[in-house]
């Protein structure tokens, strides 16, 4: 037979479709597995409706074999076959896919699809294969036929022998380059990879010969033999019902899927048959990985269309917010692009993401309500990234994520949630007051708490970095406002308390204007404290930037904020004696006390001391006036 040329636009296409299409080689073979899975479907759904076919599932089978002597990687498949006409119409024009053919004809509306759309898979044999031949017999035909392409020349169709029905295509796979390591396709090992990782779903058998070694008998020796192997799962753990799965179950495959080296936390296994059908395993880990907080961190859910892998790494699958969980969704539904590895409409994956953000929310509520032990241990390791999702995109996500937050409660001495907070406010309590610091500890000795404690009022410890700035944009919970205890107005005082601390601070508005001009730009004003009981000093800040913002923004780089700080004075407090003595009798006095209070306020909040060593002198000036 004379060669024919390819029915495409030109040369130029073919070359297209092997070298830029494709964004691995390895994905040759899922294209070829594909194509042969769609075959043996073909022989299923005819037998629907023709009495004279019998289809018994243990017939039919996919076989790859690999040769390195003859450079030779063969799949063959028991399905419908090719006829000459079907192998002129389906290899001859470049972009003709008998797979979508075949579906507009039978209208296949029985929750089995055939995944071949395109016709431009099996050119990506061209990738790693220097000549293709395809030996196929069609089903009800007496003579097979060969059809044999070295690429973009053409290829040649003559009638071949074949006994039984179905296709074997042989690749002549590429010698080694000095930048490309073609043998690795001849290599048992990397095809079992490739098989699992991009087709082990696929619902019939994928055969290999594989190679094992055994003791032989009476010897220490070993010796190798061939023995025939499935490779493929085929039965994903996903289309099985959740009724035949055990927890067991959920946890094997996630150390199967390399999802990590822990437990799930919790399992999420999903069936949606509405607008758009699929499919979902998801898991939600008990540690964080390494990397999590790092740029190198990838999210993203494995994608599978009909069981064979699309995407690694789907990262519009799931909201940052929620970057932490693993899993996979496989839907039978998903416009794909030509070669597979893209989607065309996102509108099908923004519905599918939109439920699985949904179904996330309500598990992890569940597992708060249901297992709250779990769910501390979970919040342990992802807490932090809700809190950055109330904050990130302008507070977008806040409502979806607020009822999932825990802070540490100064009254429960444990994590607790907004809700529970607001479940227990007196009455008269207007405002869910919170308390920042660097840790537990830090925060208790603070002697800003000191008034909301009185008052018998819970406080929330912030102590991460992103605490704040997450409660700043969400602003207020259940219609109660967040105030820090630092704030200027607590809310708490009585109109006595407020008009007696207004004139206290007008009596000693010449005191206060006096330290206030000795701290030289450090401070917006010296006043008397609403909300001191014991402690001399402290600092608070007026304004949008609180100091322990002020703090987090300045330790990022080419950043700078400073803070309105105030520097209140215990009136109450023997050191108010002695400063307005001081103010009366001494002004030098007075300004060597105004500058350890303030040095003493900074140290209590953790911020660095402009001159430690001014400090330790004026400290040991007392020491020596004192003695």
């Amino acid at each position: 037979m004379g060669k024919r040329k390819f029915k495409a636009e030109s040369k130029r296409l073919l070359e297209l479709m092997i070298n830029s299409i494709y964004s691995q080689r390895e994905v040759f073979l899922r294209e070829l597995i594909s194509n042969a899975s769609d075959a043996i479907d073909k022989i299923y759904y005819k037998a629907l409706t023709d009495d004279t076919i019998t289809f018994n599932q243990s017939d039919y089978y996919i076989k790859i074999k690999a040769d390195k002597d003859s450079r030779t990687l063969k799949i063959i498949d028991t399905g419908i076959g090719m006829t000459e006409d079907e192998l002129e119409k389906n290899l001859g024009t470049i972009a003709k896919s008998g797979s979508f053919n075949f579906k507009s004809e039978n209208e296949i509306k029985d929750g089995h699809d055939i995944i071949g759309q395109f016709g431009v898979g099996f050119y990506a044999a061209f990738m790693v294969a220097d000549e293709v031949t395809v030996i196929s017999k069609a089903l009800g035909s007496e003579q097979a036929f060969k059809w044999v392409s070295k690429g973009t020349d053409g290829y040649t169709i003559e009638p071949a022998e074949k006994e039984s029905v179905g296709t074997e295509i042989t690749l002549k796979i590429k010698n080694n380059t000095e930048d490309d390591n073609y043998d690795e396709y001849l290599e048992e090992y990397r095809l079992k990879e490739i098989i699992k990782k991009y087709s082990d779903f696929i619902r019939f058998p994928i055969k290999m010969d594989v190679t094992k070694s055994k003791k032989e008998d009476d010897s220490d020796e070993y010796v190798d033999y061939v023995e025939e192997e499935t490779i493929n799962s085929m039965v994903p753990i996903w289309k099985k019902n959740k009724s035949e799965l055990t927890d067991e179950d959920y946890e094997i495959f996630y150390q199967e899927k390399r999802y990590g080296f822990d437990k799930p936390i919790k399992s999420i296994h999903l069936n949606v048959d509405g607008t758009i059908r699929y499919n979902a395993i998801l898991f939600v880990p008990e540690n964080r990985p390494f990397d999590y907080y790092s740029q190198d961190y990838e999210k993203g859910l494995e994608l599978y269309s009909n069981g064979v892998l699309i995407m690694e790494k789907c990262a519009d699958l799931v909201p940052d917010h929620f970057s932490f969980v693993k899993g996979l969704v496989d839907s039978e539904d998903l416009s794909l692009n030509i070669s597979r590895e893209m989607l065309q409409q996102d509108r099908q994956l923004t519905l599918i993401a939109k439920n699985i953000e949904k179904k996330i929310k309500t598990q992890l509520l569940s597992l708060q309500r249901d297992d709250r032990e779990k769910y501390e241990k979970f919040f342990e390791a992802f807490g932090r990234q809700l809190k950055f999702g109330v904050y990130n995109e302008f507070g977008m996500h806040k409502d979806t994520l607020k009822d999932l937050l825990l802070f540490y409660s100064s009254k429960e001495k444990k994590l607790v949630t907004l809700a529970e907070y607001v479940s227990r406010m007196p009455e008269d309590q207007k405002y869910i007051y919170y308390a920042t610091g660097d840790s537990i500890e830090r925060i208790d000795k603070l002697p800003q708490t000191e008034l909301v404690a009185d008052k018998g009022y819970e406080i929330l410890y912030f102590t991460e970095e992103i605490d704040e700035f997450a409660i700043r944009m969400l602003m207020n919970y259940d219609d109660k406002e967040f105030k820090s205890v630092s704030s200027h107005d607590l809310g708490i005082e009585s109109e006595d308390e407020k008009k007696a601390s207004e004139e206290e601070t007008n009596e000693n508005k010449e005191l206060f204007a006096y330290m206030k001009e000795k701290l030289a730009g450090k401070v917006k004003e010296v006043r008397v404290s609403k909300r001191l009981r014991t402690h001399p000093v402290c600092l608070t800040a007026d304004g949008e930037i609180s100091i322990e913002m002020e703090k987090v923004i300045n330790a990022m780089p080419d950043q700078h904020v400073t803070a309105e700080k105030v520097l209140e004075i215990n009136p109450n407090h023997d050191v108010f004696l002695t400063l307005k003595d001081a103010y009366e009798n001494d002004k030098e006095k007075l300004e060597l006390y105004t500058n350890i209070l303030f040095n003493q306020a900074l140290l209590i909040e953790g911020l660095p001391v402009e001159d430690p060593v001014e400090l330790t002198n004026n400290m040991c000036k007392i020491m020596v006036a004192s003695s």
